[in-house]
């Protein structure tokens, strides 16, 4: 009984496990559990390890992106198309005439002041000279003198040339005699000389004007001291200029001067005459282009018969003249100077900066004009660092970032 007990018992212990096969035993057990916990650390580690990859690279990109600067574009603005051209100008008066003193004194009254209309001839000024008066007084005195001396020597040459007739004198003593009369005849041409230079210079304290037109500048006063001539202290009296018609000086571009010609219709307009054209015509060029500018300097003659104009008044001149080139304006903080020329930054489709040599035109204040060297689709970098340099890798702010 015992032994088919002992038999039984594994029997028995079989028929109770429903699943033979999975019966493990405790020691596999612990070693299938440390395998299980080692892989879920190596997964964790590995994630850890990938996550920290990738956020260092993403840092790194970031850091990169960032290290990138960032500029602020703009486009070139297109000028309306125009059949005319339009320039800057000054007026001038057709003839100004700085009056010196040609004598030294005080002066004495004057006549006519700044703004009066005067005719060529008139009287201006008159300054008192004492000092020339007394030596125009001393000198025909002077020549009173020399006049009777003439007239001694004069009749003296004439009573020895009859006693050398009789030969009663030598030929010696009629000569000296005749010499002492030919001597007195030029002291009294030298004193009668003299007579009229201070006659001249008396003259001159009366100052006339010499041309007809508008005084534009007195500076000087009554009891003044007045010094003749324009070197050193000497100062002009008067400033007077003739203003009808006014001088128009405008400086055409190298690429316009072609279209310039003697007898080309032309008219100014001033910003205090809204509306009024005032018409006139080219009279002359310099026929050369300044090396400093590149332009060609251009005098305009306008007729100014009511006054209106005024000399020293800025003006804009229309020629009619077609424009062949498109006209583009820029922003003027997007210029770069550089030693070998102006220069724009331009940002390309690889946002890479690149250099462009431009042509400036002229120059509106806030804006210039671009004559060439830019395509209306560029985008021009506003406000550009003067470390900016070709080929440099930027961002558009606004745009997105740069790609890599």
């Amino acid at each position: 009984m015992t032994q088919l007990t002992e038999q039984q018992s594994p029997a028995q212990a079989r028929s109770s496990d429903p699943n033979p096969e999975r019966q493990v035993p405790p020691a596999r057990k612990s070693g299938l559990l440390a395998l299980v916990v080692l892989a879920i650390l190596m997964v964790a580690g590995a994630f850890t390890l990938v996550r920290r990859i990738t956020e260092r690279g993403a840092l790194a990109k970031e850091t990169e992106r960032l290290a990138v600067l960032t500029v602020s574009v703009s486009r070139p603005s297109a000028e309306p198309a125009a059949d005319q051209l339009v320039l800057p100008a000054q007026l001038q008066a057709y003839v100004e005439s700085a009056i010196y003193a040609r004598t030294n004194g005080y002066l004495l009254r004057w006549t006519r002041d700044i703004g009066s209309h005067v005719k060529k001839g008139e009287l201006l000024a008159e300054i008192d000279t004492p000092e020339i008066d007394q030596e125009l007084l001393q000198a025909q005195a002077a020549r009173q003198q020399t006049e009777a001396q003439l007239q001694l020597a004069k009749s003296t040459a004439d009573r020895w040339a009859n006693l050398r007739k009789t030969d009663s004198v030598s030929q010696q003593e009629a000569d000296q005699q005749a010499s002492a009369y030919t001597q007195a005849m030029a002291n009294t041409a030298a004193a009668e000389a003299n007579v009229r230079r201070l006659q001249q210079l008396e003259s001159f304290k009366r100052v006339y004007a010499p041309i007809s037109g508008v005084i534009t500048r007195r500076n000087t006063d009554v009891g003044a001291l007045i010094t003749a001539g324009s070197a050193g202290a000497g100062k002009e009296l008067f400033d007077v200029a003739q203003v009808d018609p006014l001088r128009v000086f405008v400086s055409v571009p190298q690429t316009n001067a072609p279209s310039i010609r003697v007898g080309l219709p032309a008219y100014i307009e001033l910003r205090e005459y809204p509306g009024q054209k005032f018409a006139g015509k080219v009279v002359r060029t310099a026929d050369s282009i300044d090396p400093a500018t590149r332009t060609l300097l251009t005098e305009i003659d306008v007729p100014n018969h009511d006054g209106h104009l005024l000399p020293g008044s800025y003006a804009e001149v229309h020629f009619a003249v077609p424009i062949p080139i498109t006209r583009m304006s820029i922003p003027v903080n997007a210029l770069l100077f550089r030693p070998e020329g102006p220069r724009v930054a331009v940002v390309g489709a690889d946002h890479k900066v690149h250099l462009k040599a431009i042509t400036i035109g002229r120059d509106f204040g806030i804006k210039v004009e671009i004559l060439g060297g830019l395509d209306p689709n560029d985008q021009i970098v506003v406000n550009p660092a003067d470390s900016l340099e070709e080929g440099q890798e930027v961002n558009i702010k606004g745009g997105g970032g740069a790609q890599s």
